[in-house]
């Protein structure tokens, strides 16, 4: 396992790392036993960070990382956030009083004195704005109960606006091969400013493994079924903002990316990987197989120049025109 420096955090992390919204709830049935020997084997190969929030299953997914890490809490990250158990546009969701309320019960649930690294889970500009809601997370950090804060954010300009707050430490955004604006300015931008990027959807919810037609059905508690346009939350956490059938379409004709890296999935991670300001990459799983696949991008070959000028003038021809949310 290789390691990157999470910013100024004073961090480590394993360049591939492990958001756990899917083993919470959300992306269809899960099997704890087979969720619990999955963190397992991610923390047997080196894994050293883990991404939950207190909404992943209410709370489910954070008590599994507790379960997981027991007896490990010196050596295993955990980063988590708040704010998307109440209104997220309600100023008072943001207050000193309620930010303590979301870590307190996040504290519990992961059986921790202190969280590595807290994020606003997706709040509006507005919030950020407003900024208030840094002033309380500097109030967390100084009496230890948070390691480090970010924001998990929607879009490029909400990150560059973050950027420039001198509390936050780290970002974590939407980037894949079906999402690339990062690339011109955010990226730059955080390394720069020495801020740790951590990467969400980097298989864009499966549509860069190449496993589904447009055919394919999702079950009923499964986002990919449920928020297909945004109907319960931003439509560009689903499938990076893109129509299915159009994903899919565009999926395939990446289809090439697999050639002497031995599937799409490690393609498409090698690719975020070889960007140098990216701390680390988070796909999700549900099972032992899915974290050995994911790891296994380490080992695949980088991309070469040539590629990269094709991928990049297929995200400006074929891709762009077609992403729907805050991007």
């Amino acid at each position: 396992m290789k390691y990157r420096p999470l910013g100024k955090t004073g961090m480590n992390v394993s360049e591939i790392s492990f958001g756990t919204w899917a083993i919470g709830g959300s992306w269809g049935q899960t099997d704890e036993k087979e969720s619990l020997r999955a963190l397992d084997k991610a923390m047997d190969e080196g894994v050293n960070f883990f991404d939950t929030a207190d909404v992943y299953g209410d709370g489910k997914s954070e008590r599994l990382l507790s379960q997981a890490t027991k007896g490990k809490e010196d050596r295993i990250y955990i980063a988590t956030k708040f704010c998307r158990a109440g209104d997220i546009h309600d100023p008072a969701t943001y207050s000193e009083e309620r930010i303590r309320e979301w870590c307190e019960g996040s504290l519990k649930r992961l059986n921790r004195e202190a969280i590595d690294l807290y994020q606003i889970h997706c709040p509006p500009l507005a919030i950020l704005q407003e900024g208030s809601v840094f002033e309380a997370l500097d109030k967390l950090q100084s009496e230890g109960k948070i390691r480090a804060y970010g924001v998990s954010v929607e879009s490029v300009e909400e990150g560059l606006f973050c950027l420039n707050q001198p509390g936050v430490q780290a970002l974590q955004i939407i980037f894949n091969l079906l999402r690339q604006k990062p690339l011109a300015q955010l990226l730059p931008k955080a390394q720069e400013r020495e801020v740790g990027l951590l990467v969400r959807l980097p298989l864009a919810s499966g549509l860069l493994t190449g496993k589904f037609s447009a055919e394919t059905k999702f079950e009923d508690q499964d986002h990919r079924n449920f928020n297909r346009d945004g109907q319960h939350f931003n439509v560009g956490e689903t499938f990076g903002g893109l129509p299915f059938a159009k994903g899919v379409e565009l999926s395939r004709e990446l289809a090439w990316i697999a050639e002497g890296r031995e599937n799409m999935t490690r393609a498409a991670l090698r690719w975020i990987l070889d960007q140098p300001e990216i701390s680390c990459v988070i796909p999700g799983f549900k099972n032992v197989r899915q974290v050995e696949d994911n790891l296994a991008a380490q080992a695949v070959p980088s991309f070469a120049k040539t590629e990269l000028e094709r991928l990049s003038a297929f995200y400006t021809e074929r891709v762009y025109e077609h992403i729907r949310g805050s991007y």
